[in-house]
C-alpha cells in the first residue's frame, strides 16, 4: 500500500507563490501517475494537474495553465506543484493522489486510488 503526505500549504497574498510537496512511501513501484486536486469550501473537488512519472509528461487544468508547474522526482518519491501568480480563487485544500496508469481522461478522479490528507492553501487579496 502507498501512503501520500502533502506539505507546503499556507497563507500567501495574491500574486505570490507556494510550492506544494507530495511524498510517497510504502509500495510505490506500482505508481505510474500522480495528480493534484483541490476542493474549496462549498465546492466539488476539482482537478489541478497530473504527471506521468515515466515520461514526466504533465497535464493541467485550464484554470492553472501557465501559472502552475508539476514536476516529479523519482529518486525522492516526490511530486511538487509550483504555484505562481496565485489568485484568491486558488484558495482550497489541495490533495495529492496516486494511480497506476495514465488514462485517456487524465483528469478523472477515478484514475487514482490513493489520496493524501490534504494541505490548506489560502490566498488573500
Amino acid at each position: 500500500q502507498v501512503q501520500l503526505v502533502e506539505s507546503g500549504g499556507g497563507l500567501v497574498q495574491a500574486g505570490g507563490s507556494l510550492r506544494l510537496s507530495c511524498t510517497a512511501s510504502g509500495r510505490t513501484s506500482g505508481t505510474g501517475v500522480v495528480a493534484w486536486f483541490r476542493q474549496a469550501p462549498g465546492k466539488e473537488r476539482e482537478f489541478v494537474a497530473t504527471i506521468r512519472l515515466s515520461t514526466s509528461a504533465p497535464y493541467y487544468a485550464e484554470a492553472v495553465k501557465g501559472r502552475f508547474t508539476i514536476v516529479g522526482d523519482n529518486v525522492k518519491n516526490s511530486v511538487y506543484l509550483q504555484m505562481n501568480g496565485l489568485k484568491t480563487e486558488d484558495t482550497a485544500v489541495y490533495y495529492c493522489a496516486a494511480g497506476a496508469a495514465w488514462r485517456q481522461r487524465p483528469s478523472s478522479p477515478s484514475n487514482f486510488d490513493v489520496w493524501g490528507q490534504g494541505t490548506q492553501v489560502t490566498v488573500s487579496s
